[in-house]
């Protein structure tokens, strides 16, 4: 058999894509069932103790900030009829924001000492 002449029976061609691996890897883990392990369990905990805090921070501060827009309208815009009520609005506006902060941090530990159990839990099972 002359080496020069090989069928392509006889060949063997390998080609090796490291963005293709990747992407069929991508794909595969969609449809299979989701694992969670236990430092992404953690993960979840530990982000989950910031959440509710961040809302309800978000919220006072946008309706502060409404409020305090609406007072300074009231204020420059209807001088005439609403001076003092726009005053009202706008200083209860500017409370609003200014208990944003301290309410986040409230929540926020209330939350870190309710899920403080399973976190430590779960550290210590990590660690060991």
């Amino acid at each position: 058999m002359d080496k020069d002449k090989l069928t392509k029976e006889e060949t063997f061609e390998f080609t090796y894509s490291a963005k293709r691996q990747e992407e069929i890897e991508k794909i595969r883990k969609k449809y299979l069932p989701a694992e969670e392990d236990k430092m992404e369990q953690l993960r979840k905990l530990d982000k989950s103790t910031t959440k509710l805090g961040t809302v309800y921070a978000l919220i006072l501060g946008v309706v502060g900030t409404l409020m305090l827009g609406i007072g300074m309208c009231c204020t420059m815009v209807w001088a005439e009829q609403l001076f003092v009520p726009g005053i009202g609005i706008g200083l209860l506006g500017i409370f609003l924001i200014v208990i944003a902060y301290p309410v986040y941090a409230r929540t926020t530990k209330k939350q870190r000492e309710k899920l403080a159990p399973q976190i430590l839990a779960l550290t210590e099972e990590l660690s060991k």
